[in-house]
């Protein structure tokens, strides 16, 4: 749901609509169907959690580094391990085809993460289990001068 100018610009689809009819056997579809699909609602897995859960950061523009420091108490920061999950073909192609960096892509993109819960260490298993392909991707750590998010 974010990142549409620089996919716009990457395929050259500004004035010509041509690139979105093109088949990516990466995606297993059209770029515009890909770029089409409606965004996750996690509102109705999430609200039988809500009392487990001590942050939620609906990953949209601004990528981890615009959306995870609101939901962090001042001394705090967010731990996330790259590798704990598989980046979505999209934002592959996306940064194959605009040489853009990969500090940028997770600047710009989710990067195939839509949402992140904090809870209790003692609560992941229940809240992780209750969320479909809910993973852990990371932890909330002191802060340091990393900043709010380090990405590792």
């Amino acid at each position: 749901t974010n990142g549409y100018s620089l996919a716009r610009k990457v395929f050259g689809i500004k004035n010509d609509p041509k690139p979105l009819r093109a088949f990516y056997p990466e995606l297993g579809r059209k770029l515009g169907e890909e770029l089409l699909e409606p965004h996750r609602c996690y509102y109705s897995e999430l609200k039988p959690l809500l009392p487990k859960i001590k942050g939620l950061a609906h990953i949209t523009g601004g990528g981890f580094e615009g959306n995870i420091p609101r939901i962090l108490p001042k001394g705090l920061a967010a731990h996330i391990n790259k590798d704990a999950w598989q980046v979505t073909p999209i934002f592959k192609l996306i940064q194959e085809k605009s040489k853009v960096t990969e500090t940028e892509m997770y600047q710009v993109f989710n990067m195939g993460i839509g949402m992140v819960v904090i809870c209790a260490p003692e609560q992941e298993k229940s809240v992780r289990g209750a969320l479909a392909g809910g993973r852990v991707i990371g932890k909330v750590v002191p802060a340091t001068t990393a900043g709010k998010v380090i990405l590792s």
